[in-house]
């Protein structure tokens, strides 16, 4: 019984701590367009339309060089401004362009387009839009 009680403990210690130092985050990227949403303050999405567009006929993520520092730049916004530096788990959505599925290709501009933004983590989902608890889900179980 004692030892069940300390995995308990343990695991809620855990769980308080990573909420201190991580954000998780929900990106949706549509065509030149970027919407995120912090998981861990449930905040209201955030919209950004670069100035330049990163999208082409092809790729959802043409032009990598214009999509990161906007990328980066959300990230910020949505973690930036605490106490504590925190770093990001981001859940990316593609909701364009993804007929058949994604080619090793644009999952690997996806995961490094995350990466190059800030995160420490990317998880990539194609498919359906998800509630902000399936979003958590997913980014848990990578």
């Amino acid at each position: 019984m004692l030892s069940t009680q300390m995995g308990v403990h343990k695991h809620s210690t855990t769980t308080m701590i990573k909420k201190l130092f991580t954000a998780d985050l929900y990106i949706k990227i549509s065509i030149n367009k970027f919407l995120i949403k912090n998981l861990s303050t449930g905040d209201d999405w955030i919209t950004e339309h670069p100035a330049q567009p990163f999208t082409n006929d092809r790729l959802l993520v043409a032009n990598f060089s214009v999509a990161e520092p906007v990328l980066r730049n959300l990230l910020k916004s949505c973690i930036g401004g605490m106490l504590l530096k925190k770093q990001a788990r981001v859940l990316i959505q593609p909701l364009a362009l993804v007929d058949g599925g994604l080619s090793e290709v644009e999952e690997k501009v996806l995961r490094e387009l995350g990466l190059a933004a800030g995160a420490y983590k990317v998880v990539l989902h194609v498919g359906d839009e998800l509630s902000n608890e399936q979003a958590q889900a997913r980014l848990e179980k990578g």
